[in-house]
């Protein structure tokens, strides 16, 4: 029911300087696969085989990453670490791969209107390869299609943070739904909030489902936090009109741009893999 998911791939990473000063954040590697890497197996798992990605200047080696590459297939030919290619091979030969820039840095809104042309008419899922996931079951975007395919209305997904995080989150305001284990009726947004101004501590993470019509949305809105088209206000606009059902996944989060939840994310798949 979902067909495409769309990857915004156009930040600088500046959490992450000196090391992304050349290289895309999403380029940075757990283990020895990058995080995108992850994100579109992500949604491969979820049945999802159309991968749109934002770029922007200097994220050629995401586009390199993800096509054939002759000289290294012919280096290894006889080699048994062509073995080692396999995984991305596999992975290429499922999906279709568009891609379109993001000219300006002008938020994270501002890079899914830029997809538009990409996505058209279609709901679709969005996927931000900070935020590494880790499932012993169904993967994030698995459990949230699963949620899309009995409500049919955009889905959000979400954890519970720390109070004296908030002002690093879109946070909402929402009401347990009756008659159903960890999900949530949004009743409003808001991004970045101070932790005495936060309505409560649930936060979203960088997972959605959304409805075509959060383009005109996004078309309409003013900057906000930062100076930024931020998705969270558009989200906001849609509950006017249409439904917003939060899921508090089953899993784990890494916010893979920052050092502390990068290292945290590498010793977890390497003991997953070596323990």
């Amino acid at each position: 029911m979902i067909k495409k998911c769309l990857f915004p791939a156009a930040g600088y990473g500046t959490r992450f300087l000196p090391a992304t000063k050349a290289v895309p954040k999403e380029m940075l590697p757990i283990l020895n696969k990058p995080l995108l890497q992850y994100g579109i197996e992500e949604a491969i798992e979820a049945g999802i085989l159309n991968i749109a990605l934002v770029t922007g200047k200097g994220k050629r080696a995401i586009e390199d990453h993800f096509d054939c590459s002759s000289e290294l297939d012919s280096l290894l030919i006889n080699s048994p670490k062509k073995e080692l290619l396999n995984g991305i091979k596999e992975i290429t030969e499922k999906i279709t791969l568009t891609y379109i820039r993001q000219r300006m840095p002008l938020g994270l809104g501002h890079a899914i209107l830029t997809a538009e042309p990409l996505i058209g008419n279609d709901t679709f899922a969005i996927h931000l390869a900070d935020d590494l996931c880790a499932n012993d079951k169904q993967n994030v975007l698995s459990q949230m299609i699963e949620v899309y395919k009995k409500f049919q209305c955009n889905i959000i997904a979400i954890e519970e943070i720390s109070s004296e995080l908030t002002s690093q989150y879109g946070i909402i305001s929402a009401k347990p739904l009756k008659g159903e284990k960890n999900l949530y009726e949004v009743e409003k947004l808001v991004e970045k909030p101070l932790p005495e101004d936060a309505p409560s501590n649930l936060a979203i993470i960088g997972r959605y489902i959304l409805e075509p019509e959060i383009f005109e949305h996004l078309k309409k809105i003013s900057p906000g936090a930062n100076g930024e088209i931020q998705l969270t206000d558009a989200i906001s606009r849609m509950l006017q009109n249409s439904r917003v059902i939060a899921l508090k996944f089953s899993g784990k989060r890494f916010d893979c741009g920052n050092v502390k939840g990068f290292v945290e994310a590498t010793n977890h798949f390497y003991s997953k893999l070596y323990s």
